[in-house]
This record gives C-alpha cells, structure tokens and sequence, in this order.
C-alpha cells in the first residue's frame, strides 16, 4: 500500500505540475497550524466576488489531496479500482488546454512531516501565503514547535520577490517569518500595528433563532467597516476574515465590496460554527480537531457568549486531545482549570481527559458540574437531558474522538447532517 501513495502521489504531482504551467493560475497558498481551513473559506468566498476561484475541498491538503484540488478530481480513497479511474482522466487534462479553468486557486497545505510544504509548492508554486498560526498541533512529529514554525515558514520562503506574504500579527511566531522572504508583508489581526485590524472592542455575538454569528469592524488604508459572519462565533475565527481583507484588497476589492463577500462566507464544518440545537438550545461545533492553544481559544469564545436570560447555562463538552506527546498531561490539566472558570457544567470525552477532570475538581467544581463518558455518543444523550432553551454547549475535540456523534446527538436539524457535521457517519443513515 505505501508503494501505491508513493506512485500516486508522483504521478499525482507530475500531472498537476503540468497543468499549472499550462493555465498560470494564480495560486494562494494557506498554512498553519489552526485556521487554515476557516483563511482558505473566507478567501473564497472573497476572491470569488471578483474572480473565478477553486480552492481545497474538505481536508485535500496532502500530496495526494492537492493535485486532485488542481485537476479537480476526487480522491480514490482506499480503492484501487477508484483510482485506476482517475488516474487516466489525471494524465488527459494534463494534455490539454482546459476550458474556464480558474483564475485563482486557493489550496490549503497541510504539514505532518518535515519537507511537506516544500513538496506541495513544487507542484503548485505560490504567488500568495497565508500563515495563520503555529501550535502545539502534530508536536509527536515535529518534537518542537520551533519545528513546526520552521515548517510552516517554508511557504514564506517560497514565495517570489513580487508575491505577496500574510502573516497573523498577533502571533510572534508567525510575525518572525517577516524576515525569511523578499516579498511583500501584510499583516492581519487584532494589534495595533496590524495592516488588517479587527477592532477588539467591535466584536459582538449574536444568538438568535433567525440569525446567530459574529459582529465586528475592519479597520484597513485609514476606513473602517462593520462587518457580520454568518453562523460564525469565536475572535479566534475572524482571524480568517482578516487574512481574507488582506488578499482582496490586494486583489483591488475595496473593504465594502469584501464585507458583502463574506455575508456568504460558509464556515468549515467543525470549526466554531454556530448551529441550531434542539429545544432552542445554540451549538458551537469545533470538532474538527484540538489542540492545547485551539480549546483555550474555544472557552475564551464560550466565555464571551452571551445569556440570553438568567437562568441559561453553558456547557463544555471537551474531547480527549491527541498527538501531543509528553506534554499531554500537563496540556489536558491546563484545560480542565480553565474549563472549570467558564462552564456551568463540565462534560469530559475519553481517558486523557482524566486529567482534566480532576483539574477541574482541584479548581473548585463540585460533582453536580462534573461528567465523565467514555464515548461521543454517551456524552451527547446526557446533555439532551440536561440542556434547555436559551442553553450554548460547546463541542471539541481532536479528530480521533468523533466528537461529531455528540453534536448529532443535539442537532435540531439531524436530517441535514450530512451538510453540517465535519463528518457523517454509515449508521445515520438507517
């Protein structure tokens, strides 16, 4: 089987190679550790208000995922059948001139390894990158975040002299890669100095039956300009909006042309996404993944939502967090103490949340606020009997907990799962 990837990926990588070549599309390349599924989101849906965009559908940011994003194909997946199909169809379009090919592609890069994103931009050079952040995420692989932050700046390195760097301003790490490229540098987030600045004390969340997401100002060139992120919650999260601003008016949008772009931004599944929960309840979906600084952020947001009335609870229903090595216990510890300062009540995913747990009992949470389950679906069934209009329960945890089964589980719309949830799951359907 890695025989097969390994040929996949080079023929993937030859074909889709040739093909940018041929159409010289722009590419904007959108890394980091979190966010870069939410960047990579909003910059389509701004780009596309003036170009004609395609940018990585789902998690197509591997060697194999982004020449499929480039050829438009889909995966295979485990079927050698499936793929005997797509490689011939690979091989034509990479022949031929392809008709209304995209002017813009926007693709994602992933990193699990060391020399990840260098093998991405050989096959799709980038003219754009977009960093958003660097964390704790696939620290077992990396060993160090100074790793980490070298891999991730290697799409910084990698850009011409006339392309164009974005880089997060609030994140040290990021703002050093200022100085390992010749392009241009803009930056975007909450500092003082950003080029792009969400103004801090602009943003404001709205729970409502009819329309929940996130209030804010944009402030860019000397203008500033509300904008609204539909079914969008989380300061964390407008950090795509803002590396959004930053390309668009690079690309000659103006900050109201991209404030009605984003009306139709579309979060990721999983990730900070607001979502109707059953008995009027509101749902904040982070469940495509966790990480130590991602579930900080997640309670920060949950600690900001509002109450609608008195008597509303919050809920953290927090999932194992995995892949973090030898700092994990100290890592779930910190989460459970800080669980214990924002929720009403405290529902723990798994065996690593152990520590957790009993973090947030040295904190001060007594047994009526305390639960532990073994399983996602367990998790979602008890908050059902607990939760009430007007409640907002907060979901997350790292991929391998399919923490998705709980939001299924108190989702007021479950037939529209399949379109909402990070992942939809065979058994569902019967």
């Amino acid at each position: 089987m890695a025989d097969m990837r390994k040929f996949l990926e080079k023929q993937l990588a030859h074909v889709a190679g040739r093909v940018i070549s041929r159409e010289k599309p722009l590419v904007v390349g959108v890394t980091g550790s979190v966010g870069k599924s939410s960047a990579k989101q909003a910059l389509d849906a701004v780009l596309g208000a003036k170009f004609k965009v395609r940018s990585t559908p789902g998690n197509f940011n591997t060697e194999i995922g982004l020449p499929l994003t480039v050829l438009d194909l889909p995966s295979g997946g485990s079927s050698v059948w499936a793929w005997m199909g797509i490689c011939p169809r690979a091989r034509w379009r990479s022949l031929f001139k392809i008709a209304d090919y995209p002017e813009i592609l926007v693709l994602e890069m992933g990193a699990d390894r060391p020399g990840d994103i260098d093998r991405l931009c050989d096959i799709a050079p980038p003219s754009i990158g977009v960093v958003t952040a660097v964390g704790e995420s696939h620290l077992e692989k990396f060993k160090s975040l100074e790793a980490i932050e070298k891999e991730k700046g290697r799409l910084i390195e990698r850009l011409p002299a006339d392309g164009l760097a974005v880089l997060n301003r609030d994140d040290e790490r990021v703002w050093a890669m200022r100085e390992r490229t010749e392009a241009k540098v803009m930056s975007f987030g909450y500092h003082e100095q950003a080029d792009v600045r969400v103004l801090p004390d602009s943003v404001n969340y709205v729970l409502d039956d009819e329309r929940s997401g996130t209030q804010f100002k944009v402030s860019a060139d000397g203008n500033t300009v509300p904008m609204f992120l539909t079914g969008v919650a989380g300061r964390h999260a407008l950090y795509a909006a803002g590396a959004a601003v930053v390309v668009g008016l690079h690309k000659g949008l103006n900050l109201l042309e991209i404030a009605d772009a984003l009306l139709k931004y579309q979060p990721a599944p999983g990730r900070m996404r607001v979502l109707p929960g059953i008995k009027r309840s509101f749902l904040i979906d982070d469940t495509y993944n966790s990480a130590p600084k991602s579930v900080q952020a997640a309670l920060a947001l949950l600690d900001e939502m509002p109450r609608n009335s008195a008597d509303d609870k919050k809920f953290a229903v927090l999932g194992d967090m995995l892949e973090l090595g030898e700092t994990s216990v100290a890592a779930h510890r910190e989460v459970g103490a800080a669980a214990e300062k924002v929720a009403d009540v405290l529902v723990f995913v798994g065996e690593r949340m152990t520590e957790a747990e009993q973090a947030a009992r040295e904190a001060g949470a007594g047994e009526e606020r305390i639960f532990h389950f073994a399983r996602s679906e367990e998790a979602g069934r008890f908050v059902q009997e607990r939760m009430k209009r007007g409640d907002v329960i907060l979901v997350k945890g790292s991929r391998g907990m399919e923490m998705e089964r709980t939001v299924k589980e108190l989702l007021a719309t479950p037939m529209l799962a399949k379109q909402l949830l990070v992942k939809f799951h065979a058994e569902w359907e019967l």
